[in-house]
């Protein structure tokens, strides 16, 4: 296992369901030949099955899944010289619980407004889309200030590629300015 390098980092593609951040991250992890992973993979079975009932996750809920994603940012920012892992990520104290120990990590905010992502879920080709859900995601959301300098933000009105190239952008220039 090697050290942390000062060189390795690690980008969180945060934002509200519906916003791209599994389409944005496959295809810049693509472009860019990172690590990538998906972070609702790291939920436990109980979360999973919560979720599956139909019941919304509380924040004790979360805290073994955030605690799973920092250690795995951890693992990736040791062994990979770039990583972007998917995490909704949308209260402040999640951010929080994602960087300790994590000195390496960014998030990337892929933002958008209610109706540019209410559209795009009504779109989804074989997804039953929920209006409710979107709305309890916005009423969940703390948008990053500027007391979390390490949040950068990606405007998703445009095209998805033209998403993923402002991302890309995004994460080379974050990278060259160390």
């Amino acid at each position: 296992m090697t050290t942390q390098s000062p060189s390795h980092h690690v980008f969180i593609l945060m934002g509200v369901s519906g916003s791209g951040k599994s389409a944005v991250a496959n295809q810049v992890s693509h472009q860019l030949n990172t690590a990538f992973l998906d972070g609702d993979f790291l939920h436990p079975r109980a979360n999973i099955m919560k979720m599956a009932d139909g019941h919304p996750l509380d924040d004790n809920d979360r805290q073994p899944w955030l605690q799973a994603l920092n250690d795995a940012a951890f693992a990736m920012q040791r062994t990979q010289a770039i990583s972007v892992i998917v995490c909704s990520a949308l209260k402040k104290s999640y951010r929080d619980i994602l960087r300790q120990g994590n000195d390496n990590l960014r998030f990337i905010y892929l933002k958008g407004d209610f109706d540019t992502i209410e559209a795009r879920l009504k779109a989804r080709k074989g997804h039953f889309f929920k209006p409710q859900m979107l709305v309890t995601q916005f009423a969940t959301l703390e948008e990053p200030g500027s007391d979390e300098p390490d949040v950068l933000v990606v405007d998703i009105t445009h095209s998805l590629d033209e998403v993923v190239a402002a991302t890309v952008a995004t994460i080379r220039d974050a990278i060259s300015q160390g």
